[in-house]
């Protein structure tokens, strides 16, 4: 099952709501996406913290071969 990117920002952005957040449909199917997140949260955290903390967001839409998300290329970091 696809996920619109809507959808994907929405859970992102009930867990950081100050986030820069920019979701890409990479191949135009609703399941390969990319997504950027910036967020003052992410100071100090490393990048496995940051990226750990937007799948946990997600809230399992990730998981097994039965989540509605495929593939996400995720970039996170704090603002400059």
């Amino acid at each position: 099952m696809a996920m619109q990117a809507h959808d994907i920002e929405a859970l992102i952005r009930a867990a950081f709501p100050q986030a820069r957040i920019s979701i890409t449909d990479l191949a135009g199917d609703g399941n390969h996406y990319a997504a950027e997140v910036v967020d003052e949260s992410f100071r100090g955290m490393n990048r496995v913290q940051q990226q750990r903390a937007v799948y946990a967001a997600l809230k399992g839409r990730m998981d097994g071969p039965n989540g509605e998300l495929h593939a996400l290329a995720l970039t996170t970091k704090a603002p400059e």
